[in-house]
């Protein structure tokens, strides 16, 4: 059985290790980073949208197969890795045996919820433009992390972690390997993406994992989750106590539920 994992905008999926580090003894791994984020080379900018990124799914999908054999498979996939798992489940078909979306940041197209997406990626759009870039080191980023209320609450190895895997060396320092205004593009691509499938539009198992609508002032992704769960009548779990970036802040928890899921399919 293979899981293919990826990450969210900004992030890089070698920062996950202590979500995908607990499917090693039973599973075979599929790691890989979205364009322009982690291990990837930069490539170009202009191709830097959601119609690419769901390309590069179906494509990674396709050409883990051919190297290494077919095999049952599942998608685990985080936020803008999540919208474009979904997406290319639509329309490239369904080349998985089940897809675990967490949190993708989907927008309502109506309801409180779409209003309290829309402003949280304007606000995410205006922060991101005017992010910092540069670093003397991967610890000054992690530093960071844990300044913000959700890295709080990130294992300390974590905030290291990521910082090392968003990062690369360069002659003036360490560098977003995403820059801060393709980062900020995948936000103002997300509030027209027209993202608000139904679980029938879907051949096969999908589940969606949220952060937690009832914490308090839970954030909106967690409220679009349950609405989506609702509307298009989706297996869904939130994880108690979390925010967007569910899988660093409790990644034991957020495994746990995607394993019982992959159980009941026999995966």
């Amino acid at each position: 059985m293979r899981l293919f994992v990826s990450h969210g905008n900004g992030f890089a999926s070698d920062g996950y290790f202590a979500f995908w580090r607990r499917f090693l003894p039973e599973y075979e791994i599929a790691v890989f980073d979205m364009r322009n984020h982690g291990h990837n080379p930069r490539g170009d900018t202009a191709a830097h949208d959601y119609a690419h990124m769901v390309g590069d799914i179906d494509a990674v999908l396709s050409g883990v197969a051919e190297e290494f054999g077919a095999k049952p498979s599942a998608g685990l996939f985080h936020s803008m890795s999540a919208q474009s798992g979904l997406l290319a489940a639509l329309n490239y078909g369904w080349r998985l045996d089940a897809l675990i979306a967490f949190d993708p940041p989907n927008v309502p197209p109506d309801g409180p919820a779409r209003a309290a997406m829309l402003g949280y990626l304007d606000r995410l759009t205006a922060w991101a433009q005017r992010r910092r870039e540069t670093f003397a080191d991967p610890a000054e980023l992690a530093a960071e992390y844990a300044a913000t209320r959700s890295g709080r609450s990130w294992a300390e190895e974590t905030r290291l972690v990521m910082a090392r895997a968003v990062l690369r060396q360069e002659p003036d320092g360490c560098r977003l390997c995403c820059r801060a205004a393709l980062e900020a593009s995948m936000y103002e691509q997300g509030a027209p993406l027209d993202l608000w499938p139904r679980r029938a539009d879907f051949a096969g198992p999908v589940k969606l994992i949220g952060a937690d609508p009832d914490r308090d002032h839970p954030t909106p992704t967690a409220l679009s989750n349950r609405a989506l769960a609702d509307a298009g009548g989706f297996d869904y779990a939130a994880i108690a106590g979390t925010s967007h970036l569910l899988q660093l802040e409790a990644p034991e928890a957020c495994a746990e539920v995607a394993l019982a899921f992959l159980n009941t399919l026999g995966l």
